[in-house]
């Protein structure tokens, strides 16, 4: 079957022009369909880059087929596409046209096409490196004695960057009642700061990459989570797919749970010595750490003396409440507690749940039903919510495709904006007129929140007496 022709209407990113398949002839194309809020999608680019990197006969085109309305905008597009250093040309498939042409069924999802137009094959899931490879090293040589095939690199692999300033990016934000924590992730480094912006240390490097030691020579690989034990930082290294102790009064960082690779969820163990897959936040409860281990749909736990093991949920991907080990969890990618249970967001499922003995569910119903609803839990509707906080009683969400901050009253069992417009953008004033943009990391210090307000690549201050949001500034100098 020969490949069915992109439209000609659709936007193009990441490239200085636009591609029809028909100019591609004689090269392989990898077609990557993808959606920005897709752990799996994130963690299929390093191996999309490791193909083009070895075989210049292979063009690789990331067809981004949106699942969330959030994410159909073009403008998030670009920015997904600068946060996690995409390299390679970019289709926005508006209202999903190459999606249903192709018969896609899932993110991510690969069609790979032959030198003369033909569908070779396709597949769906993470490793598409060892899948392809060993394809590609068997029919490169059966082209090339076609004499149909161009073995030069079609166009150079580029990333584009965003003008961020101080943080690139910030995940996560953290207290340890007097500081301030933040995972400036892109910069792959932990800052610590006063309330009042001034810088007081910094853990890690700055460069990419997973090594252990001294504060100013460690290496983190875009950080998440965090939550301080005493004297100890534990940081959600989710680009290493580890979690790392950092030292306060030794200034060291070192390894104490996760490979370093990702892999498929086990029985646990002690903790360097089992796989994680994309540890997005971590909280601090009865004597243990919970893990919201984005990449295997569950909740980990592990105790101080170092052994991880699951926690909550089935591994398979959904919605659904029950025993802890029965559950259905869709990305927990933020975790918070009151000190005995732990509250959690499920980003895939738009759902704000919490864990009491079984899994329960406060908002939210299954995997396609999200929006922007405030009101009573039942008929209420997040977004995409990566990011929680307990405090008095309420839940406070980052509801991160809506751009906005709610508080969720537990009593009332009730949800309210407290903060934002509903659309992205950039701007200081009262709750209602303050914008956001995929804000993605909260916390408390004093009588302010404090978030990570990710695209805009700042912190913000929300204070609860005045209801009125600030922008975060900070003082560099040490």
């Amino acid at each position: 079957m020969i490949a069915p022709e992109f439209p000609d209407d659709l936007v193009w990113l990441n490239t200085d022009r636009r591609y029809m398949l028909r100019d591609l002839r004689g090269r392989f194309v990898l077609l990557d369909f993808w959606t920005y809020c897709c752990i799996n999608c994130m963690h299929v680019i390093p191996e999309l880059k490791m193909l083009e990197e070895r075989y210049p006969e292979l063009v690789v085109i990331g067809v981004h087929s949106a699942k969330f309305e959030n994410e159909m905008r073009v403008e998030n597009i670009e920015r997904a596409i600068m946060r996690y250093g995409i390299e390679h040309p970019v289709v926005v498939d508006s209202g999903q046209k190459l999606w249903r042409t192709y018969g896609i069924r899932a993110w991510p999802s690969f069609v790979l096409i032959a030198p003369d137009g033909e569908i070779l094959g396709r597949t769906s899931g993470e490793g598409i490196y060892s899948i392809l490879m060993p394809i590609m090293e068997q029919i490169i040589p059966e082209y090339e004695k076609r004499g149909n095939l161009h073995r030069e690199r079609l166009m150079p692999m580029r990333a584009q960057k965003d003008a961020a300033g101080i943080l690139s990016f910030p995940g996560k934000v953290a207290s340890d009642g007097e500081n301030l924590f933040i995972a400036d992730s892109n910069n792959n480094r932990v800052l610590i700061v006063s309330p009042e912006g001034d810088l007081l240390d910094v853990i890690g490097s700055g460069e990419a990459g997973c090594s252990d030691g001294d504060f100013g020579e460690a290496q983190l690989f875009r950080p998440q989570g965090i939550t301080i034990v005493g004297d100890v930082v534990y940081i959600a290294d989710t680009g290493n797919h580890m979690i790392r102790a950092a030292n306060l009064r030794r200034r060291t960082l070192m390894r104490v749970a996760g490979t370093g690779r990702s892999g498929y969820p086990g029985f646990g163990g002690r903790g360097a010595e089992v796989s994680l897959s994309s540890p997005w936040d971590l909280v601090f409860a009865v004597d243990h750490l919970y893990i919201a281990v984005a990449g295997f749909h569950q909740i980990w736990r592990m105790d101080l003396d170092g052994m991880v093991e699951p926690y909550a949920g089935s591994g398979a991907e959904g919605l659904s409440d029950g025993p802890l080990e029965m559950a259905r969890l869709a990305q927990p990618s933020g975790l918070t507690t009151d000190g005995r249970k732990v509250y959690f967001v499920d980003s895939e499922s738009s759902s704000l749940r919490v864990i009491d003995g079984e899994v329960r569910t406060l908002i939210g119903r299954d995997l396609f039903y999200f929006g922007d609803i405030d009101g009573d839990f039942e008929r209420a509707r997040l977004q995409h919510p990566l990011g929680l906080v307990y405090r008095d009683g309420s839940i406070y969400v980052a509801d991160t495709y809506n751009h906005r901050i709610k508080k969720a009253d537990l009593s009332s069992r009730s949800i309210h904006t407290i903060a934002g417009t509903g659309m992205p953008g950039f701007a200081d004033g009262f709750g209602d007129q303050a914008a956001f943009y995929e804000p993605s990391g909260i916390t408390f210090l004093g009588d302010s929140c404090f978030v990570a307000d990710t695209n805009n690549h700042a912190v913000r201050r929300y204070d609860l007496s005045s209801g009125i949001v600030s922008t975060m500034r900070f003082n560099t100098e040490k």
